[in-house]
């Protein structure tokens, strides 16, 4: 009887031990409505940053100041505030950088949140913003297009090119006339002849994690494991769609403004999951 009064308290402290635990819940304010999203642990820096920020009001009132759809929504420049229609935006920031937090497990799924960079040219440590962050809108994409370097294939395309002078023309037209992603699908559509051409392979493996998340969710999967993921949106989704889908000027940046503000709170992670249906990963 004593050992089964042990055990049970045991199990009992565990129990509620764990349902007392907290965590950051990020909400994103815009006047499409509100969004939510929770920050991962495997990237501390990010995460301890991103909060800290937000806790200051560094983040009250700003832009989302480029946008393109299915592909991503991008704030956090602090010029953005109250900054004069058509302006250029996008090199603003609190003067520090934070190293890369790759992570294998995270990846550009719909709703990921992630830091924005300088290019690799003067970046190649591919350091963060110090605020700017992007969320991914992103679009739906097949396996076969997950598991072809494109790449590869797009260098195998200029290299057949060049001894075929009607091919570089109909492929130039597709480029001006459907723009990269009809070029891209031309590509596909030529891989089999560009392989016997070149006589090279053009796959490449993926998680099958990953090929599931970006064939039902959809996602931007040529930019992974070179931005660092920090967070994800489990709530909202569909604000993101409206806010990519807005008219836009020559640099990206919406005509009619969509300001934001964003706020934390520390809330119990099984009022999370029972909200918003995230499921916290299991510690080992």
């Amino acid at each position: 009887m004593k050992y089964t009064l042990i055990i049970f308290l045991a199990i009992t402290t565990t129990f509620l031990s764990g349902c007392g635990e907290k965590d950051y819940l990020v909400t994103i304010a815009t006047p499409y409505g509100d969004m939510h999203a929770i920050l991962y642990d495997e990237t501390p820096e990010h995460k301890e940053n991103f909060v800290k920020l937000i806790r200051e009001g560094f983040y009250d009132s700003l832009l989302f100041h480029r946008v393109m759809e299915e592909f991503m929504i991008q704030g956090g420049d602090p010029d953005s505030r109250n900054a004069a229609p058509g302006a250029a935006l996008g090199q603003g920031g609190p003067n520090y950088t934070i190293p890369a937090e790759f992570n294998k497990n995270l990846y550009h799924k719909k709703g990921a949140l992630a830091a924005a960079r300088q290019p690799d040219e003067v970046n190649p440590q591919k350091a963060s913003s110090g605020s700017q962050f992007y969320i991914v809108d992103g679009k739906q994409w097949t396996r076969e297009e997950l598991v072809t370097d494109m790449n590869k294939l797009g260098m195998a395309a200029q290299q057949v090119m060049e001894s075929n002078d009607s091919l570089r023309q109909a492929l130039i037209q597709v480029y001006q006339s459907e723009g990269p992603e009809g070029y891209g699908a031309r590509l596909m559509e030529m891989k089999d002849y560009l392989a016997s051409e070149t006589g090279q392979s053009f796959d490449k493996e993926m998680a099958a994690e990953r090929i599931e998340a970006y064939t039902s969710e959809g996602g931007v999967y040529h930019l992974d494991d070179e931005y660092t993921v920090f967070g994800q949106v489990i709530d909202g989704l569909d604000i993101i769609d409206k806010i990519a889908a807005e008219q836009v000027d020559g640099r990206n940046r919406p005509v009619n403004d969509i300001p934001f503000t964003l706020s934390v709170e520390e809330v119990a992670k099984s009022k999370i999951e029972n909200e918003y249906g995230y499921e916290f990963p299991q510690e080992k």
